[in-house]
């Protein structure tokens, strides 16, 4: 899976959702996850296979339900990718600190 792949299916609001319920609450059948979104369980089932294809989840059978698990690995890679990006926000940052703490003590009163 390549990580266009992975930020397409972050992109819905809807699948951030779903990742996030199978982060706090573990494996799910579809059914449940479907229970609770307003969208109908067809379409909830389209953004899984979006998110299957991508990687970030697996689906089992268990009898007839399917159940989804969320899977990590891609995220990292996307962190990965991000990291370099964060280094030079957190250094952009600091150095806006470091200026704004320059201009207060320029700002202060002679004593």
């Amino acid at each position: 899976m390549t990580a266009d792949h992975v930020f397409t299916a972050l992109a819905s609001p809807a699948r951030r959702e779903l990742l996030r319920l199978l982060l706090d609450e573990g494996a799910q059948p579809a059914g449940r996850l479907a229970e609770r979104f307003d969208m109908s369980r067809p379409s909830v089932s389209e953004h899984l296979k979006v998110l299957k294809d991508a990687g970030l989840v697996t689906e089992s059978r268990r009898g007839r339900e399917r159940h989804y698990r969320l899977e990590a690995g891609p995220l990292m890679e996307i962190r990965d990718w991000l990291s370099p990006y964060e280094r030079f926000w957190r250094e952009r940052l600091a150095g806006l600190v470091t200026l704004l703490d320059e201009m207060e003590d320029d700002d202060a009163p002679l004593r």
